[in-house]
């Protein structure tokens, strides 16, 4: 099966081709061809996504990126017939008036490629951007006949540990699986939650944050340190020089919200919070004592998750722990799950590649397949959903 997966939950504009193989058990990708903008730099000045700009911006990019995407998996051609696009598609893009003007002007010279579906991101994620590429999908799939997945973001990321590539250019099949019952450790910007996988798409959410995501306590501390946009790098960076450095904690001790409390959940805000007092008392601090301040940080978060998890592992008899999302390419949090595998034994840890811990499109790619070689019918509307969880899309 040929998949185009489009991507526009938050400031990332994301198309990817990818072919899937397999079943739901026992999937098999090959990436085809796959192209990301990144807004990093239009919000840095803002320390922030603005929803507006960032919808403005997937409109500008959507459909380059479809071309560049299409050249790079061999399916571009230009059509030579004269059609005009069905009357629906300015209904459709009614909103989006800049992707109307090129979608008008680009995509009846383009043939009509080799795609056998089309996985749109559907939520969570912010619903002005969400819409850019449901939009998109439902007017590439009227034009073209091609059906459309829409998919959960959420299970983009837990799909994406079944992806391993040894370099960003080769093309390799997948290197991972997943053996059930299986426990998802999601950590984003948006979400930080324990997810149980009894078996594909089989979900129950065990806990989740009470308050900040553990990304957006990043980003927050971050700013407070005079740190620029995204925060979670450059806490990573620093704590990193500061463990190079030393190796007995530092003075800014911190604490360890909910650590010890016998649910699954989680709560940042106070961590958050403490930082900030620190640093008011502390009045003005040096370059040594930010390192300082971000290492205990970084070790406070990565604990509580650390703690969190392990408990659940030992509770639900885990096989597989799956680490995924952006604050997973965090290498502290990394080599800290890593090293479960050593008490737990029988346990496979699975991390994304790199590059694949933060949104992309491949991954939507692999999480429709999955939904689709389930052979279950889906429940998922085609419709921009920014609070989507997994109890309103499970099967």
């Amino acid at each position: 099966m040929i998949i185009l997966s489009i991507e526009t939950s938050c400031d990332e504009t994301a198309i990817s081709v990818v072919e899937a193989k397999g079943s739901a058990e026992s999937p098999g990708f090959s990436i085809l061809g796959n192209a990301c903008f990144s807004q990093i730099k239009i919000h840095k000045e803002y320390g922030g996504v603005y929803p507006n700009l960032a919808k403005r911006e997937h409109q500008k990019n959507l459909v380059p990126l479809l071309i560049e995407v299409l050249k790079e998996s061999k399916f571009f051609k230009l059509e030579t017939k004269d059609e005009k696009l069905p009357t629906e598609i300015e209904k459709i893009l009614e909103r989006e008036p800049e992707l109307l003007r090129q979608f008008k002007e680009f995509i009846p010279t383009i043939e009509k490629p080799p795609i056998d579906m089309i996985a749109v991101t559907v939520g969570p994620g912010l619903e002005p951007t969400l819409w850019v590429g449901v939009n998109f999908a439902k007017s590439l799939s009227r034009v073209w006949n091609i059906p459309i997945e829409p998919t959960n973001h959420m299970e983009g990321h837990i799909a994406s540990v079944l992806l391993n590539r040894s370099d960003e250019s080769g093309i390799k099949n997948n290197e991972s699986r997943i053996n059930y019952p299986a426990l998802a450790l999601l950590i984003s910007g948006g979400h930080t939650q324990l997810v149980l996988i009894e078996k594909p798409l089989k979900y129950k959410i065990l806990g989740e944050t009470r308050d900040d995501a553990a990304g957006e306590a990043y980003d927050k501390v971050a700013r407070m340190l005079g740190l620029s946009y995204p925060g979670g790098p450059e806490i990573s960076r620093l704590a990193k020089e500061d463990r190079e450095k030393r190796q007995e904690a530092n003075v800014w001790r911190l604490p360890r919200p909910m650590i010890h409390t016998d649910d699954y959940d989680f709560s940042f805000s106070g961590l958050k919070t403490a930082v900030l007092y620190r640093l008011r008392d502390a009045k003005k601090i040096t370059n040594s004592q930010k390192k300082e301040i971000a290492r205990e940080f970084d070790d406070a978060v990565t604990e509580v998750l650390i703690r969190k998890t392990e408990r659940a592992l030992r509770n639900y008899d885990i096989k597989t722990l799956i680490v995924a999302g952006g604050v997973a390419a965090n290498p502290n949090i990394r080599e800290s799950f890593a090293a479960l595998k050593k008490p737990l034994s029988g346990l496979s840890v699975l991390f994304p590649t790199i590059k694949l811990s933060t949104d992309n499109s491949i991954m939507i790619a692999m999480a429709a397949f999955l939904r689709i070689s389930s052979k279950q019918e889906t429940v998922i509307p085609i419709a921009a959903n920014g609070n989507l969880s997994f109890s309103n899309s499970a099967n």
